[in-house]
């Protein structure tokens, strides 16, 4: 109580030394630019006379809804308001007025307020009325008694602005207490005495476990088990937690995509309501392309912690023939080197244009949070695209991310791998076609005539009547270009390749169920299944293994990619013949009497006979065949690390000897060697700690060390005076504001 008491003493001094004014023609418009603002970034001014005044400030009047947001994000009061009482005059209708009538009056009122009075003070009767008042707090019992509120005035004489007065600025009730929020000794978080807190990751994760369709008794074990780490055990807080999953549980399965009956509508209507994860919106006009990039808050974040200084990639032109307009996924590597969804674009145009307009939106998004945010590398994997949207996707991704272009192969060779097992009924014919297939890909370092050696392979196979004329009409018009494409551009690891597929897979599984073909043309629907199923999934991938609980989910998501299970089989388990180097056998862990053949092993190319790997995809034994091969002699190296290769000799090759030239090439090669270095050392470390321990000391000014998110040992009340305002800007500076949205 004492810092309370000297709070409301330095207030109270610095509002007598305020300059009473006036006449609100003496008063300064304020509009701060930060897109949401509060009390904190105003300056109050005494308005009115010496004995009666009021704290005034004036602002736009566009800009009254960004205050309000700005005051219900305060993170020690977070709170909504209500209008308790409004009034309306039309205009022309005063003769004589002074400069601070109104044309529009609303009192606004703090949603915990009032009903109870708190500790100390009188308690009301419980009412036997319902107030007629608008956008009431949720709950009855967030009536906890707080007299916070502030008067807006539209000006008679200037309705472009509003005058705003602050009758009373602390969240607290008659008898001076707290009387909500995370200060409230009473109460827990912003919810009252008997609402249990339900923060924004439990109530994340009861919502994914619901949309995953667990079973209702096992979500409200996971969430009680949540609730009590806040709480405690209490009989009655189980009870109202019950009735929160239950009812939680009833509005998602009640939920549908269709807001209107027509797509275009309902697309417009979900993208009203949600703006908060939209970061690039263009309806579809004569001129203009369908453009919808989605990103929720909790991908932005996992885009910054995972992109910077690290690499995104590119899931393309997904469901280009079954979905009414095809879906391009961004993905960053996790923790664990898993693809993880960070962007969802939503469009049919690949014009260089359109691709830089949500480009454009989506960095500026990120460095708003993060500035100095960059990636390093961004790879594309787009098989079916001609050359020139290709060249023009690459240019514009370097001139707005100013980053170098990798290409990964997966799609080609699942495209290739696909339909040689489709159009092909010989298992020793499929593996030679595709052996064919990766020597031809392999000869853009040996300077192998492209053409010859397809005239060759189609001569050899033309009793593979099928398969000839699919690849004659499907690649060979522009197996140049792809070649060219991977010559020039580095190509990615299979690490990177098999964690994209993985993505592709587990969004093939859930879009493209059975239940589901009769919606596959609308776009709401598409947008539902990604913001809620698929989000839900990755969201409880990430808080299972950070967070070391859902024990089946976190061993789902390791052995998620063919990289994890290939690491997973024992070299012991591997048989390689060295001698003619055709094929090796790798022996099944769950059953002795099965054994897998990988033909042309070491190749990104190799074949192997399992159903995992004749249905197209990268399988767990062709990976960890490969790893054994490389550290073998007569094998080739991979096709990412040869052209990793090609580009450091081609570095040395190019200066002059005795050269400026070559001291910058020099110069170069080991600022490259020195991060190499340092990525194997951490990516080699069991603990961070070691690579820390022997990082360079650096010292930083003075200026920039703060004891800002420090927390305070003693529980004071949020001040009105001047120093106060200042203390909130700064805080505010170092700690993105969350709106209530966020913490309800």
């Amino acid at each position: 109580m004492l810092a309370l008491n000297t709070r409301a003493s330095e207030a109270a001094v610095d509002a007598r030394e305020m300059d009473v004014v006036e006449s609100v023609h003496d008063l300064a418009v304020q509009n701060p630019a930060e897109e949401d603002f509060s009390a904190a970034d105003l300056t109050w001014t005494k308005f009115g006379t010496a004995e009666r005044h009021d704290e005034v400030a004036l602002i736009p009047y566009d800009r009254v809804d960004a205050f309000i947001i700005g005051e219900c994000s305060n993170p020690e009061c977070p709170t909504r308001f209500h209008i308790e009482r409004g009034r309306k005059r039309a205009k022309d209708t005063l003769k004589e007025y002074k400069t601070d009538e109104y044309l529009e009056y609303k009192l606004y009122w703090c949603s915990f307020g009032p009903e109870n009075y708190g500790e100390g003070g009188g308690v009301l009767p419980s009412r036997k009325y319902r107030l007629n008042t608008r956008n009431r707090a949720a709950r009855p019992q967030s009536m906890r008694g707080c007299t916070c509120h502030f008067v807006v005035k539209r000006l008679y004489a200037q309705p472009t602005q509003a005058l705003i007065i602050y009758n009373e600025r602390r969240h607290v009730n008659k008898s001076g207490f707290v009387c909500h929020g995370p200060l409230d000794r009473d109460a827990i978080g912003p919810g009252a005495k008997k609402i249990p807190y339900i923060c924004n990751e439990i109530q994340q994760q009861t919502m994914s476990m619901i949309y995953l369709g667990i079973p209702e008794e096992n979500v409200l074990e996971k969430h009680i088990e949540g609730i009590q780490r806040y709480c405690g055990s209490n009989p009655k807080v189980n009870s109202l937690a019950s009735q929160y999953v239950h009812k939680l549980g009833m509005i998602i399965k009640r939920s549908t995509h269709e807001l209107d009956l027509d797509d275009q509508a309902s697309i417009r209507m979900w993208v009203e309501r949600n703006k908060k994860s939209i970061f690039f919106y263009q309806d579809s006009s004569e001129s203009d392309a369908f453009i919808l990039g989605i990103q929720t808050e909790w991908q932005l974040q996992q885009m910054i912690r995972f992109g910077h200084r690290s690499l995104i990639a590119a899931d393309s032109t997904f469901g280009i023939k079954r979905l009414k307009y095809p879906l391009c996924t961004l993905l960053v590597f996790d923790s664990r080197q898993h693809a993880l969804p960070v962007a969802w674009i939503i469009t049919r145009s690949s014009a260089k244009p359109d691709v830089a307009k949500w480009m454009k939106a989506l960095l500026g998004r990120a460095s708003s949070v993060e500035p100095g945010w960059k990636i390093s590398g961004f790879l594309i994997d787009d098989a079916a695209a001609e050359i020139d949207p290709i060249r023009q996707d690459i240019f514009a991704i370097q001139d707005i991310f100013g980053c170098p272009v990798l290409f990964s192969l997966w799609r080609v060779r699942r495209s290739w791998l696909r339909n040689i097992v489709k159009k092909c009924g010989n298992i020793e014919v499929q593996r030679e076609i595709f052996k064919r297939l990766g020597e031809i890909v392999y000869s853009i370092w040996g300077g192998v005539d492209t053409l010859s050696a397809l005239e060759e392979l189609t001569h050899d196979l033309v009793d593979q009547t099928a398969f000839i004329q699919y690849f004659k009409a499907s690649w060979v018009p522009k197996i140049e270009m792809w070649l060219s494409t991977m010559r020039a551009l580095p190509l990615a690891s299979q690490e990177a390749s098999g964690a994209i597929e993985a993505y592709h897979v587990k969004l093939k599984a859930k879009l493209f169920d059975d239940s589901h073909l009769g919606a596959l043309q609308r776009v709401d629907w598409l947008v539902h299944k990604l913001t809620t199923e698929l989000h839900s999934s990755y969201w409880l991938d990430r808080y299972a293994d950070e967070s070391d609980s859902f024990q089946n989910v976190k061993e789902e998501y390791i052995a998620s990619t063919s990289w994890h299970r290939a690491l997973q089989i024992p070299n012991s388990s591997v048989t390689v013949d060295d001698k003619d180097h055709l094929f090796a056998r790798v022996s099944s862990q769950k059953d002795n009497n099965v054994t897998r053949i990988v033909w042309n092993p070491g190749s990104e190319f190799a074949f192997c006979d399992c159903a995992w790997s004749l249905q197209g995809n990268l399988c767990k034994h062709v990976i960890k065949v490969n790893m054994i091969c490389e550290n073998r002699k007569g094998y080739q190296p991979s096709m990412s690390f040869r052209a990793f290769k090609e580009l450091l000799t081609s570095l040395w090759k190019k200066p002059m000897d005795d050269s400026v030239g070559l001291d910058l090439s020099i110069a170069w090669a080991h600022q490259m060697l020195d991060q190499i270095k340092q990525l194997v050392e951490l990516d080699s470390s069991k603990t961070i700690g070691t690579v820390v321990n022997n990082m360079p000391l650096k010292w930083v000014s003075k200026k920039g060390r703060t004891s800002i998110g420090i927390p305070s040992s003693v529980l004071a009340l949020p001040s009105s005076s001047k120093s106060g305002s200042n203390n909130a800007v700064a805080r505010k500076k170092s700690q993105k504001r969350k709106r209530l949205s966020r913490l309800r």
